[in-house]
């Protein structure tokens, strides 16, 4: 999840809202793609998860990146809490998941050389403390208890409050992990086109990188169980947003929707201050309960942006929510899908063509079966298995179109970045099926068998 944000200075006016949001409009030469991807860490010989403090933790972790590897550390309340260098940042998940949040990159060559570098950086400092580290979209037999929760403010106001408004929240917070994909656009029109590709189309992503058919060491009926936590999380801000397919929607109305949902906090000269369900509207009119008189500045409308969790969402540019956290070459599957998907305006006109006759009941369904079924699912006549080949097929045409040289100029596009996806729907088979394949047979349906056999 997000650090503190930097957004400016008072709010005086309204329009600074989504205005806000609109000067992330960039020109298409300054598009960039910015990756961010999760794993569990894990005691390499008593397979439990990695605590804050020890020897073999988190905390270790990363002071061994900080120290070998040259990252600066962010530290909250004399814990250090994160790293940053070279425009990324790693950061800490609610249960101690370890994030790199990429920094914003041309192409998905350097998209991919960052996540290689990432992950032997880790596994180096993981060796030395035994430790190791796995891609799965939810922990595959760690309990809610088993989960330590890491000392960041914000946390721990959202662990309470999660458990208020819907009944899996914390099991979102401890035991799951994602993929994502930041991108641009380039106008509050380009906005929306994209932000309806990426809603419409999300549950394709999730079918096509499922991978969390466990839940405490047994299968639990899905193949994305993480994508299931989230439609039962807080309905006040989850889902597929129909009204981002209303016609006038555009920097405005996210800002009204943005304004519905209720707040977790305000951060204040280093703490988090509880705001919970408090209304940013109020805060607006200088009538938040948790701060009376004092009104908001940018960098708490930017914080407040960070709390909206649907399946895709805007801040200065477009986040892709929808896929599993996984193994380490699927990292670079998923900015290959959406860039090609979207950062090519003849790819994009045709994922709209095939998004755009999609209602909201659709797209709805397709949400739901692609966490249960996966590539299986099928709604309303529509095939999961045949809208992802349509959508492969646009992204690599997106992809050849962007012309974008890899290795010296070996590699005349990004498409091949596309090849673990293209196999996926050639055999029919996810990381979700693989692995359930395994523990109905070699396995002998004992789920630890994961962490010898997948992880980084």
């Amino acid at each position: 999840m997000s650090i503190p944000q930097s957004g400016g200075g008072p709010i005086e006016r309204h329009e600074q809202l989504a205005e806000y949001l609109e000067s992330g409009c960039k020109p298409k030469e300054d598009w960039r793609i910015g990756t961010e991807h999760e794993k569990f860490g894990y005691c390499k010989d008593t397979l439990k998860p990695l605590p804050y403090d020890g020897d073999r933790s988190i905390k270790a972790m990363l002071t061994g990146l900080r120290d070998r590897f040259g990252w600066t550390p962010i530290d909250e309340g004399g814990n250090i809490i994160g790293l940053v260098k070279d425009g990324a940042n790693i950061s800490l998940e609610p249960g101690g998941q370890l994030e790199l949040s990429g920094a914003p990159l041309e192409n998905i060559h350097q998209t991919c050389d960052e996540v290689n570098e990432h992950l032997r950086e880790v596994q180096s400092v993981a060796d030395d403390i035994g430790a190791r580290f796995i891609g799965l979209g939810s922990a595959p037999h760690w309990t809610h208890d088993d989960m330590p929760l890491m000392p960041k403010g914000r946390y721990k106001l959202m662990d309470a409050y999660m458990q208020k408004v819907g009944t899996l929240g914390t099991s979102m917070m401890r035991r799951t992990c994602t993929v994502q994909v930041n991108l641009d656009f380039a106008s509050e029109a380009d906005m929306v086109q994209k932000l309806r590709v990426a809603l419409a189309l999300q549950p394709v992503a999730t079918a096509l990188f499922s991978n969390s058919p466990f839940t405490e060491g047994r299968l639990n009926g899905h193949k994305s169980w993480r994508s299931r936590i989230w439609r039962d999380l807080d309905p006040d801000r989850t889902g597929t947003l129909p009204f981002v397919f209303e016609d006038g929607f555009g920097f405005e109305a996210w800002v009204q929707y943005a304004l519905d949902v209720p707040m977790y906090f305000v951060y204040r000269d280093g703490q988090y201050i509880d705001a919970l369900g408090m209304s940013f509207r109020d805060f607006l009119k200088g009538e938040l309960p948790a701060l009376p008189g004092e009104m908001p500045t940018l960098s708490d409308w930017a914080d407040h942006l960070t709390t909206l969790f649907p399946e895709a969402r805007i801040k200065k540019f477009i986040e892709m929510r929808g896929a599993d956290g996984g193994p380490w070459r699927r990292l670079c599957a998923l900015p290959a899908f959406w860039v090609g998907l979207i950062y090519d305006q003849g790819a994009l006109d045709a994922a709209w063509d095939l998004a755009k006759g999609l209602d909201t009941e659709t797209r709805e369904g397709l949400r739901v079966a692609a966490s249960v079924d996966g590539l299986a699912a099928e709604v309303n006549g529509i095939s999961m298995t045949d809208i992802a080949r349509e959508c492969v097929a646009i992204a690599e045409a997106g992809l050849k179109a962007r012309k974008r040289e890899g290795a010296g100029g070996l590699l005349p596009d990004e498409t091949h970045f596309l090849n673990a996806l293209k196999e996926t729907l050639d055999s029919g088979e996810t990381p979700a099926d693989e692995l359930i394949r395994h523990f109905n047979s070699d396995w002998d349906q004992d789920v630890t068998r994961v962490f010898a056999e997948y992880s980084y």
